[in-house]
Formats: C-alpha cells, structure tokens, sequence
C-alpha cells in the first residue's frame, strides 16, 4: 500500500451491531483483519493473537467474538480481549494487545487507513 491509504471495507451496516467481520484487504486469500461493531463504532485489529502471531482469531468465519459478545476471543487460547483497545484481560496473553488497524468512519462507510 502507498503511504497514507484509504481502502473502504463496507458500510457499518452490513456489520450488525455487537458482531464482527474479517476482511481480507491484501488479498492474501485469508482474512488478515477484522473489524468488530459497537454502537456507532468499529474496531480494528489484525487476525493475529500476540500469544502466537500464527493463531487465527476466529473460530468461524466472521465469529471474532466470545458467546455474549462482550469480547474478543483467540479461538486457539480461549484468551478474551477488551473491544476498545484489543487488551487481553484472560488467558496465556494477559496484558499484551491485539495490534490494532486504524479505521475511519465516513458517510456510514468503515475504512481502513494505513500509513505504510
């Protein structure tokens, strides 16, 4: 990607809230993202748990999230994370956080913008 590029990924809607998303920008064949809905908001984050950067989050397709839908949850680890901020608050990560990818919403539509 070319420095400071802004890629749409859809419009929040589509992403019901309290539910989450990957997204494959790359185009590497596999989600290397995801975004999770709260509210009027979505969170960003790599598909990598830093337990085990080779661990993929979900444990479905577009299922990034725990049983109620409180947290992020490494279907690997069993490890939950905070939506907010991507921090593990249980399991072998404690502490550490998901690297997050920075998002903007526009106009209803979520986008993904890097700076790399």
């Amino acid at each position: 990607m070319s420095p400071n590029t802004v890629l749409s990924l859809c419009p929040l809607a589509d992403i019901h809230d309290g539910h989450s998303r990957g997204f494959d920008p790359q185009k590497t064949g596999r989600d290397t993202m995801f975004v999770v809905r709260k509210g009027h908001q979505a969170f960003g984050y790599r598909n990598a748990c830093p337990h085990f950067d080779r661990a993929r989050m979900a444990w479905k397709k577009n299922e990034f999230l725990n049983g109620d839908r409180s947290h992020i949850m490494c279907a690997a680890h069993a490890a939950l994370f905070q939506i907010e901020d991507g921090i593990c608050v249980i399991g072998p990560c404690f502490g550490l956080r998901l690297t997050p990818v920075p998002l903007q919403i526009r106009d209803g539509i979520i986008y993904m913008v890097s700076d790399c």
